[in-house]
């Protein structure tokens, strides 16, 4: 068994060699025995690279269920996270309602319901997550802010909100609603 010559120098003996029909009894079986030795040793180191082939499949494997658990929990997370937003949407409205009501005088016992109802209101939505977006003097940002109008004005420089028409608001840090604004020239 030879064991120090490489693949390409095995391949080269085997078809160098003539490997004769009839020589002495001993020397062809020794050739022939020879030759079937190199022929299994190179499919011995040939079995040894699927074998890696095998285990970068698993590792490959491996690591796609684990961007797998990771994508399918980050999914997970956001629609825990954003699963409100609908019943947001509409509690908004009602929210923009009693921000009307505030507005207009009905008389002291009248407006004090009003406001303990809007406050309580207001604290269940910060609860779960709602927060107001800041508008009226903040410069414009097209991604929480819509606006409607522009007005040449000295009070506001040029570019920043001069009027909010209706508030904006993000659940959990996501706009939601942008704020409908008014925009100096």
């Amino acid at each position: 068994m030879v064991t120090d010559k490489t693949k390409e120098e095995i391949k080269e003996e085997i078809n160098e060699e003539p490997v004769a029909e009839e020589t002495a009894g001993d020397s062809f079986d020794k050739n022939e025995k020879e030759v079937k030795e190199e022929k299994e040793e190179i499919k011995d180191e040939g079995k040894e690279e699927p074998a890696e082939d095998e285990n970068t499949k698993y590792l490959r494997l491996m690591a796609d269920f684990q961007n797998y658990k990771k994508r399918v929990e980050k999914e997970k997370k956001d629609l825990y996270a954003y699963a409100n937003e609908n019943i947001m949407n509409e509690l908004l409205n009602v929210l923009d309602n009693f921000e009307r009501a505030l507005e207009h005088d009905g008389g002291d016992g009248f407006k004090e319901g009003i406001e303990m109802i809007f406050k309580q209101l207001g604290d269940v939505l910060t609860k779960s997550g709602l927060a107001e977006i800041p508008a009226l003097g903040e410069e414009f940002n097209p991604q929480q802010h819509n606006a409607v109008m522009t007005e040449d004005t000295d009070e506001y420089e040029s570019g920043m909100v001069s009027g909010v028409m209706q508030k904006g608001y993000t659940l959990n840090g996501k706009v939601i609603r942008p704020s409908m604004v008014k925009v100096a020239n």
